[in-house]
């Protein structure tokens, strides 16, 4: 038997029931912080001293945060799919949870990128990144994040895959965020959809969207059963 190709878009939701904060929420890690001040090149150039800190703070919360049931949910599903992440996220819950194939589409907190080489990347094995730290050609080392006007360079590798779903899966993202939420338009009309998220219902999407409105570690249980047995229907 074929096995069938689960493709899942998982947003800020999955993280924040592991306890990260988003600048969505009105506790969130962004709220005292105009967001073009420590999440774009202009904010960088102005206070590089403030960037490298907001992240080393995110990247210090993440280290102390644990993957909850809906991570390590989509990690036993590769038990029974061929399950491709891509995570508007930059922690690395999923892979702490046992997922092996993610595609983070914005970066990643764990690493750093040089300023002179984009294509230098170096996997970071502390929560710091501090200003005199160099790459290998001699500029300061920027957090691996995608930042606001910057081009989002695993946007191609994910149309590919969300072309290839059998299934497709949102998951604790409201659609909201482009252009990560057009990927909903790469997915073939013969696959089934389905987004989990409490502020959505069937009708929002005149059916073409099987809604779960539960957060993502209960929303999670329900689509595990609804998935599991269609496959045992088969």
């Amino acid at each position: 038997m074929t096995i069938k190709k689960l493709i899942v878009l998982s947003g800020a939701g999955v993280s924040a029931e592991s306890g990260i904060s988003t600048f969505r929420d009105s506790n969130g890690l962004w709220e005292n912080h105009d967001v073009m001040e420590v999440a774009s090149p202009e904010g960088w150039r102005r206070n590089r001293a403030l960037v490298l800190d907001f992240y080393n703070q995110r990247r210090k919360q993440a280290r102390e945060c644990q993957p909850n049931a809906a991570h390590l949910a989509l990690a036993a599903l590769e038990k029974y799919f061929e399950v491709q992440i891509i995570t508007q996220n930059v922690d690395d819950l999923h892979e702490r949870a046992g997922s092996t194939n993610v595609l983070h589409l914005h970066g990643e907190l764990s690493k750093a990128q040089s300023t002179a080489d984009p294509k230098l990347i170096y996997p970071l094995d502390h929560w710091e990144i501090k200003e005199g730290d160099k790459c290998e050609k001699g500029s300061q080392l920027r957090p691996f994040i995608v930042w606001f006007g910057e081009a989002v360079p695993m946007m191609i590798p994910a149309m590919k895959l969300a072309k290839k779903a059998d299934y497709f899966l949102i998951l604790g993202t409201s659609l909201q965020v482009y252009p990560a939420a057009g990927l909903i338009d790469y997915v073939p009309q013969t696959s089934k959809k389905f987004l989990i998220d409490p502020g959505f219902s069937e009708n929002h999407f005149g059916g073409k969207i099987h809604c779960i409105p539960k957060k993502a570690t209960e929303g999670m249980g329900i689509f595990t059963e609804l998935l599991l047995s269609e496959i045992e229907e088969k």
